[in-house]
């Protein structure tokens, strides 16, 4: 069966570099591209950040262009320095290789609509930052929509959110940096979208062994438990827990072995008022299904990413 082609869209932060390490690691997906958008820091970070990442595993023809700076509508409430460190990676990016290559010169959407284009088989699509770039496509491209196997989203909640001061607010931080585009994409119709939001990342915690683990997995696995220590340290800081939550390498391992995690099919909106309730995703009576990943086996999928990661070492 030959692999799935695969594009991941994303704001690299530190969750975000597990999770496209973990594609890299997955043969039975091929990573065709890889597009970024601002979200944790800005753009020509999150840029430099996914093409760092590449370099590391010596995937660097793998081709990387740059989005949305910033969402459709409204400005970017906030962003995730805190966690993810002024760099985007903990503080580590210049440790990382440089990336090989300058940014793909047609941008994000220009190249994932050449990658539908060329895909003989459908393309799933993983969407793990805010979802600016992938309500374009869609707008855009309307005729390019049939080649779309599926696309998975990170983000959004359906309890407490992990925005604002003390984390008081009820969204997600992807859906509220462009709740626009958050409910473009999962109210529409045409594509079948499985959401892996707060509610089931949030009880995947990587804890000491887990990390332990990676750092002794390869120099490639010690490098990104380098990555991951800042972000470590703020989960412990936030939670009185220490673990770190690999929200993006969730959503990323069901889009590589889909099933991995236990969906229920409910329609959902995307609040995009200016109010405090901005950015949260409902379930709503009507609308188009989408399918809400609330439950899995988190010891399994725990094991599963670790597992894939230890064979990023024997990458190219």
């Amino acid at each position: 069966m030959s692999p799935i082609p695969l594009i991941i869209d994303t704001d690299p932060g530190v969750d975000d570099a597990v999770a496209i390490m973990l594609a890299l690691a997955s043969p039975e997906v091929e990573l065709r591209a890889v597009t970024t958008v601002f979200g944790n820091v800005p753009l020509d970070r999150t840029t430099a950040n996914a093409g760092r990442v590449l370099a590391l595993c010596g995937r660097s023809d793998v081709p990387v262009a740059a989005g949305a700076a910033r969402p459709l509508v409204h400005p970017q409430r906030e962003r995730a320095e805190s966690w993810h460190g002024g760099d985007g990676l903990g503080g580590r990016a210049a440790t990382l290789p440089a990336p090989a290559a300058e940014p793909d010169p047609r941008g994000a959407v220009a190249l994932m609509a050449d990658v539908l284009r060329a895909a003989t088989e459908p393309v799933t699509i993983a969407p793990i930052g805010p979802l600016t770039n992938v309500a374009l496509l869609l707008a855009v491209h309307p005729e390019l929509v049939p080649r779309i196997g599926r696309i998975v989203v990170m983000g959004g909640s359906l309890g407490g959110g992990n925005t604002g001061a003390g984390f008081g607010g009820v969204a997600e931080f992807n859906a509220l940096c462009d709740p626009e585009a958050a409910h473009r994409v999962l109210t529409q119709s045409e594509v079948p979208v499985t959401l892996v939001p707060l509610d089931l990342t949030l009880r995947c915690p990587a804890g000491p062994d887990w990390l332990d683990g990676l750092a002794a997995a390869g120099p490639r696995c010690a490098a990104l438990a380098q990555v991951i220590a800042h972000y470590r340290a703020a989960y412990r800081a936030r939670y009185g827990v220490d673990a770190v939550a690999l929200h993006d390498a969730v959503a990323v391992l069901e889009a590589v072995l889909p099933g991995s995690l236990t969906t229920t099919s409910t329609p959902i909106a995307v609040a995009c008022d200016l109010g405090p309730a901005r950015g949260a995703t409902v379930a709503v009576p009507d609308g188009p299904p989408v399918h809400v990943a609330l439950d899995a086996d988190t010891g399994a999928v725990l094991a599963e990413v670790l597992a894939r990661l230890g064979m990023v070492d024997g990458l190219g």
